[in-house]
């Protein structure tokens, strides 16, 4: 086959003149992180144009104000704020190159955005109630629009290093076939040192007598050779690491297909799990009688707080510290008062999520690692 290039490019150059696959890639991150930081903003604050041009009879000049407003806090943001953030990143500058543990576009991300679309929210509330109206709740779009949009910038920064095509997984483990057998480095034990000692002084005593001033070829040779287990059973102080021979049959067939698993896959799922406690609060904000009521501005703001664990890296050890802290401990003293208030504006479910997951991080995190609770006797 011939192939066929421009005149004056060698048939290298013209591959060369193709973007490769991880400048495309790289564009479509940054492209769905720039329009989750802008599309929020601007949905959010039509809306509450539209809803100061209400208040005020229907005035034109108050909405285009906030419109106009709207489109240059983005310009600003995106040409001030986000795209130098981006370029120290990409380019690994400074301080930037040394960061592990923390994510800068998320800590970005819920400042630019995520907070001041917040705050619109609450002024909202807060115009309506003075004015004594029930207009708009902003229960529906804007709201899903906002949590959506974070979950995205969360998962583009989660999948960022993998590949989008071809096998791919995020844990080593999904990589290890099966069977597998795995010898590990024997351990001593002390009655295992008990027994080799003895054993010792049996083979010295026992030991022939030296012809000449060294022992006979035989004894040399049982003396150095290792002792061999039984057929079919491993050395003592050796450990075997099987993995289950059922696996590898069911992965196999007709139906192996509904074994296969995928990292990539399951950060999205991870992901949406990780934001679901927040939603919850996002829309008990929304109910008519907590949203046109003072209660509105702590479920926000706790809202807003249960986001900054998006900060931390996956596998940060501050992360569930901080999950308890920033989100479950007082989501479950806001909600614990809501139902009281309110009555059940919000499942019991979670409130009792929280509640467990407060107490079990504080049990196994602290309480079980005291002396009283160390003891053999205990389960």
């Amino acid at each position: 086959m011939v192939k066929v290039c421009r005149p004056g490019l060698t048939p290298a150059a013209a591959r060369g003149t193709m973007p490769s696959g991880k400048t495309l890639k790289l564009v479509l991150y940054e492209a769905l992180q720039l329009a989750a930081l802008a599309v929020p903003v601007l949905v959010v604050m039509e809306r509450f144009a539209a809803l100061v041009r209400d208040v005020r009879g229907r005035d034109l000049t108050a909405y285009w104000l906030v419109v106009a407003a709207a489109v240059a806090y983005v310009t600003s943001v995106v040409l001030l704020v986000w795209v130098p953030l981006k370029y120290l990143i990409l380019k690994r500058r400074r301080f930037i190159s040394g960061i592990t543990q923390w994510r800068p576009t998320a800590l970005a991300y819920l400042i630019l955005c995520t907070l001041p679309c917040f705050a619109i929210f609450i002024a909202s509330s807060k115009v309506q109630v003075d004015r004594g109206l029930r207009l708009d709740r902003f229960s529906e779009l804007p709201v899903s629009l906002v949590l959506v949009s974070l979950i995205c910038v969360d998962i583009t920064e989660r999948i960022r290093s993998c590949r989008l095509i071809g096998r791919y997984s995020l844990d080593s483990d999904l990589d290890v076939p099966g069977p597998v057998l795995t010898q590990l480095e024997p351990v001593t034990t002390v009655t295992g040192q008990l027994h080799a000692d003895e054993g010792q002084k049996g083979s010295t005593q026992s030991a022939p007598q030296a012809t000449n001033g060294g022992t006979s070829g035989r004894w040399r040779d049982l003396a150095a050779a290792p002792a061999r287990p039984a057929p079919g059973r491993p050395a003592p102080g050796t450990a075997y690491l099987y993995s289950s021979p059922s696996r590898r049959r069911s992965s196999s067939g007709p139906l192996g297909f509904l074994w296969r698993r995928d990292g990539r896959a399951e950060v999205f799922a991870d992901s949406f799990l990780f934001w679901l406690d927040t939603a919850e609060m996002v829309r008990v904000a929304g109910e008519p009688a907590v949203f046109y009521s003072a209660w509105v501005f702590p479920v926000y703001a706790l809202a807003f707080l249960s986001t900054l664990r998006a900060v931390f890296t996956p596998r940060n050890p501050l992360s569930s510290s901080a999950g308890v802290a920033l989100q479950d401990v007082p989501f479950c003293v806001v909600r614990v008062a809501l139902i009281a208030v309110f009555g059940f504006v919000t499942p019991v479910l979670y409130p009792l999520k929280n509640v467990l997951v407060s107490l079990t991080f504080v049990y196994f995190a602290f309480l079980a690692r005291l002396r009283v609770f160390r003891r053999q006797s205990m389960f």
